[in-house]
Parts: structure tokens; C-alpha cells; sequence
């Protein structure tokens, strides 16, 4: 009987203990002191992640040839978008990444972000130099590399990226706080995570 109760106790503690490491959210990576000089689907230069500064970052990484993951992703931002302007929440930044910048020029980025029906009222679209953007992405913990290619009759050549499914959310001081797959994402746990950052 004191062996029962001595299990009862501990999955009570550890459950308790789950709960609470739920409502807290730990810094996964520090970007307050990188910047990365871009340019946006305007072809407006900006600095991520400076251009998030003091609000809330929701960023997803991307690249427009990508068959399945990035339009599920964008798509996954849109519909958060769209909840946290429903719940009336103020001061939260969306940023897509492209990790292909040799293709996805700043004209390509607006044509596939209308294609998805994108508000550029406080989303922009992000792509630059390879180096930095390379860089960059070695800085939040994002892999994308070129994998199968294949190439037509017509000399036209199709390829993709093996890389991260990501979404992060990233805090108010730069610091990324979430990491989430971005094509499989829960909207409700986000939802959960932005308003923690707005205590």
C-alpha cells in the first residue's frame, strides 16, 4: 500500500512538474546581437532580426519551388495570422525565409506570397546573398541543402531541399523562445505560447 502511494505521489509531482515547464518558455538561441542585412518582396532592404525588434517574431523558412512543406508552412502562418488578429493581439511580426536566394528573388517571394494570400500589412518576405543567408540560417538552427534534381527533355531542371520544417517564435528581445514544425504545427499551442510572451 506505501509502494502505491509512493508511485501516486511521484506522478502527481511529475505531472505537476510537466504542467508548470508548459507555461515557461526557455531561451533556445540569443539573436539580440546578430543582424543580417536583406531584402524583402519589395525589394526594400531590412535587417532581420532587428526589423522584429520589440514585438513577437513568428518566422517560418522557406523556398517557393518546395512541393509539400513551405506552402503547408505559409499556409500555417496565415491561419495564425488570422487567429491572432481575431483575438485582438497586438505587436507580433510574421517573417518567411527564403533559404534559396539564387531563385527566389524579391519578385518571385511576392508572387508566391499572393498565390497564398498574404497580407503584407505586417508579414514581409525575406531573401539576400547566399553567404548570408546561409549564415543566417546556420544561426537559428535551420538545414537546407540541395537534394534530388531532376532535368526534362525541354533542358528545364526541377529540384528540392532537404531541410528543417520550421516555425520559431521568437520574443520581444530577439530571442528565439519555440521551435515548431511548421507544416504539422498546432495552432492552439502557438496561440498559447504568443500570449505567455505578452504577460
Amino acid at each position: 500500500m506505501k509502494n502505491k502511494f509512493r508511485v501516486y505521489t511521484l506522478i502527481s509531482l511529475l505531472i505537476s512538474f510537466l504542467i508548470s515547464c508548459s507555461d515557461n518558455l526557455d531561451t533556445i538561441s540569443d539573436l539580440s546581437l546578430t543582424n543580417f542585412s536583406l531584402l524583402n518582396q519589395d525589394s526594400l532592404h531590412t535587417n532581420f532580426p532587428s526589423l522584429i525588434k520589440g514585438k513577437i517574431g513568428i518566422v517560418g523558412y522557406i523556398f517557393t519551388n518546395c512541393p509539400d512543406i513551405c506552402p503547408l508552412t505559409t499556409n500555417n502562418m496565415r491561419l495564425i495570422r488570422e487567429r491572432i488578429e481575431n483575438e485582438n493581439i497586438k505587436n507580433v511580426e510574421f517573417v518567411s525565409i527564403s533559404f534559396d536566394p539564387e531563385v527566389d528573388k524579391p519578385s518571385v517571394l511576392k508572387k508566391f506570397s499572393e498565390l497564398h494570400g498574404v497580407d503584407f500589412d505586417n508579414w514581409q518576405f525575406l531573401t539576400g546573398e547566399k553567404s548570408v543567408i546561409d549564415n543566417l540560417i546556420k544561426e537559428v538552427g535551420v538545414v537546407a541543402f540541395v537534394g534530388d534534381s531532376t532535368t526534362f527533355n525541354d533542358g528545364t531542371k526541377t529540384y528540392y531541399y532537404v531541410h528543417t520544417d520550421r516555425i520559431q517564435l521568437i520574443d520581444q528581445e530577439g530571442r528565439i523562445r519555440m521551435n515548431y514544425l511548421g507544416s504539422k504545427i498546432i495552432i492552439d499551442q502557438i496561440m498559447n505560447d504568443v500570449k505567455l510572451l505578452t504577460e
